[in-house]
């Protein structure tokens, strides 16, 4: 099994910062790609930043130049920093891997429980 521990969300004022973390544990023999996706009430997940295993990153056009996104491949851990944040960045953010489980053939999409994201004055 595969397990993530999330961490970093709140409640933070328009233009204030925050840092989420995410660590993947358990029978992972290689992860190809981490990232960050989120949701808000009434809308669809979205992808929010990824980064593979070689340091290539995407996001989002919405949060270019305010997040960075970065990776410890050898702790399995990402990390997301969000500044400037704004209302509109309200959501649950999820972080997920794109993993091959010890044992297994092919890699897949596992995702964390998600943490709460409140940009509010």
């Amino acid at each position: 099994q595969v397990h993530f521990v999330e961490s970093g969300g709140g409640l933070v004022q328009p233009g204030g910062s925050l840092r989420l973390s995410c660590a993947a544990s358990g029978s992972i023999f290689s992860i190809y790609a981490m990232g960050w996706y989120r949701q808000a009430p009434g809308n669809q997940r979205e992808l929010v930043a990824m980064i593979t295993n070689d340091g290539i990153t995407n996001y989002a056009d919405s949060v270019k130049g305010r997040f960075t996104i970065s990776r410890v491949n050898a702790g399995n851990m990402v990390y997301l920093q969000m500044n400037s944040l704004k209302p509109e960045d309200t959501a649950v953010y999820y972080c997920n891997a794109d993993l091959v489980e010890t044992g297994a053939s092919n890699p897949r999409i596992y995702w964390g429980q998600g943490t709460q994201v409140t940009v509010s004055s």
